[in-house]
């Protein structure tokens, strides 16, 4: 019989001294990365229980639902640990199509062009048709 201890999963992974993880969510079908949020324990533990993200709202400091006031909830349909045990991949279905609060299809919609920040991706739905319902 083996007599070591059981590891807890979510003591595996190295949290910062805040208590968090930094978590990328990727799209389950394209591969594209849509944003890269926080969790810590309890989020981290819903999310698995409840098989959508739930985040860590660092500025608002309290457990947001992705897509609890927009409707574009993320279906976790994969969770990868990184080999350093500090970073989170979550792979989702995306619902709406929609992961950026701007109304971007993903969060990464800006890119260094001549030294310049450059809008490369079109807004899909304005943010107040998304959040002025």
């Amino acid at each position: 019989m083996n007599c070591e201890a059981i590891i807890p999963w979510l003591d595996v992974i190295r949290w910062t001294d805040e208590g968090l993880v930094p978590v990328i969510a990727q799209d389950a079908n394209s591969g594209k990365v849509l944003m890269l949020a926080w969790m810590n324990r309890q989020s981290l533990q819903l999310s698995v229980e409840e098989g959508r993200a739930v985040y860590w709202s660092r500025s608002r400091k309290r457990l947001w639902r992705k897509g609890e006031e927009s409707g574009h909830v993320q279906k976790i349909k994969d969770i990868r640990l990184d080999c350093d045990n500090d970073v989170i991949l979550l792979a989702v279905e995306q619902l709406g199509g929609i992961a950026c609060h701007t109304g971007h299809e993903r969060c990464f919609y800006q890119q260094l062009k001549e030294k310049q920040w450059v809008d490369v991706e079109s807004v899909l739905k304005e943010p107040v048709d998304i959040y002025n319902k």
